[in-house]
């Protein structure tokens, strides 16, 4: 799903990107944090979709900074299976992260100024 709007378009794809994730994690058992990622690894496009139609500028803001906030979480996570020794490497997903965290980042501070 293309949208032309680069945020809206890049956590859509992140969040099908850690449904597949979650998904292998679930084939191996590791219930417990593809159920954390699966929340806030989805969260994020959900609250940039919901900035999409705010009500004013102030809440544009606010909602990427809760989007903002779950990417923080899902980067938490991510590090956390990157760093364990029986979990899938997350390279990929932890680039899209990056990717995410600097061009929310970059929204926010341009809506400030």
């Amino acid at each position: 799903m293309k949208t032309g709007n680069a945020i809206v378009d890049l956590s859509f794809e992140f969040a099908l990107k850690i449904v597949e994730y979650t998904e292998i994690l679930e084939e191996r058992r590791r219930f417990v944090i593809s159920n954390q990622l699966l929340k806030s690894g989805t969260s994020i496009g959900a609250n940039v979709r919901e900035s999409q139609s705010a009500e004013s500028r102030a809440d544009f803001v606010h909602k990427l900074k809760i989007s903002s906030k779950e990417i923080n979480e899902t980067e938490y996570w991510l590090l956390l299976c990157k760093y364990s020794s029986k979990y899938p490497d997350p390279k990929e997903l932890l680039h899209d992260i990056d990717v995410l965290k600097r061009v929310s980042g970059k929204i926010i501070a341009s809506c400030k100024n």
